[in-house]
């Protein structure tokens, strides 16, 4: 979308982007089969600090459809025979692995570079999505950090172009969509929208993010009706947004502990992404304040527009206030994060099934 006035135009017709999903009264009482595969990202259940095969053990005692592998360091090795027998322990159980890194961008501050250039970095990630089978591979931009960068999240988005342009053919040879994430406060669904548009649907599209979306003062379901028809994969999770006075805090839940209203959300998710699995991103208990009242904050989100914004303030009016999590007195660290971590993915999964429908193993 290289034309000005096309991609003005393109968003323009976002802005006027409407719901249109309407919640049957009975789902409260009735399970509704929605028949979407359901899984988890590793990093749900991060502090276990599990490679590859354990994860996947974990995830066919759960019964769960799919693993997103968000992260290179989930293998114990990247080489060509180990990847082989990863995919067949995840085909032996019956499980389907998406794979995925980190920060793609050379001038995010997130960005690592200890799998070499941004190039380097995400051509590896192909590599190892291709090995495992994975149509795939979730990665990021940057996070809120970035929008206070000399350049702000504009000069990001022409490295993170750039990147992907100069891997489009390795990712088209292997059949592997490059699914970039409205990731950590940096874009909202609009933006990511056009940076996919930019570089080529043929060979990009999303991973969306509900929980991500409230980070950038985005509601969760208009952050699904812009990008649901870019969306390859996912990362989902609930949240809570109350008001103080400063502005707002956001606090990611478990599913159906939050505000989503998650039959409607899955009604229209099935409209919008076809074929894209549920990946649980649980990331509860952590606290983000937006403090939206005070004339500084704008100064590094300006890109943010009347529309997404006064959904997002509906929903902090709406809001009641929490506790986050901490950790029991006398309670080890480490045990009380992964005792917490397991549980708020196993009750999100429990809702998931039970209560939303979702999942295809029985």
């Amino acid at each position: 979308m290289k034309n000005p006035k096309s991609r003005r135009k393109f968003v323009k017709s976002l802005a006027g982007t409407t719901v249109a999903a309407t919640i049957n009264p009975t789902l409260a009482q009735t399970v509704h089969r929605r028949r979407i595969k359901l899984g988890f990202d590793n990093f749900s259940i991060r502090a276990m600090g599990w490679k590859a095969p354990q994860l996947l053990d974990y995830a066919a005692k759960l019964k769960v459809d799919t693993v997103l592998f968000s992260d290179l360091d989930v293998y114990e090795s990247h080489n060509e025979n180990y990847m082989k027998e990863i995919k067949r322990k995840a085909g032996d159980l019956g499980i389907e692995i998406q794979a995925g890194t980190g920060s793609i961008c050379p001038s995010a501050k997130s960005f690592n570079p200890r799998f070499g250039t941004a190039e380097e970095h995400l051509a590896l990630a192909i590599r190892v999505a291709k090995a495992l089978g994975s149509n795939v591979v979730r990665c990021y931009q940057g996070t809120a950090d970035d929008r206070r960068l000399p350049g702000g999240l504009e000069a990001r988005w022409k490295d993170t172009i750039k990147v992907c342009q100069a891997v489009r053919s390795r990712a088209i040879d292997a059949n592997v969509k490059i699914a970039i994430e409205n990731h950590a406060g940096d874009m909202q669904a609009w933006e990511l929208a056009i940076l996919i548009e930019e570089c080529g649907r043929d060979y990009t599209g999303a991973t969306l993010d509900s929980g991500n979306a409230t980070w950038t003062l985005e509601d969760p379901m208009r952050n699904l009706e812009v990008l649901g028809p870019y969306a390859v994969t996912t990362g989902i999770r609930d949240s809570a947004v109350w008001e103080n006075s400063d502005g707002a805090i956001v606090q990611w839940t478990s599913i159906g502990d939050g505000q989503v209203d998650w039959p409607k959300y899955f009604d229209r998710f099935a409209q919008l992404c076809p074929g894209v699995p549920v990946q649980l991103e649980i990331i509860s208990g952590l606290q983000r304040q937006f403090p939206y009242f005070k004339d500084d904050f704008w100064k590094y989100y300006q890109d943010v527009r009347a529309y997404e914004y006064s959904r997002f303030t509906a929903m902090a009016k709406s809001g009641t206030p929490r506790e986050p999590f901490k950790v029991p007195e006398g309670k080890n660290r480490k045990d009380a994060d992964q005792e917490y971590q397991k549980a708020e993915l196993e009750k999100s999964i429990k809702f998931c099934r039970e209560v939303l429908g979702l999942g295809i193993r029985e």
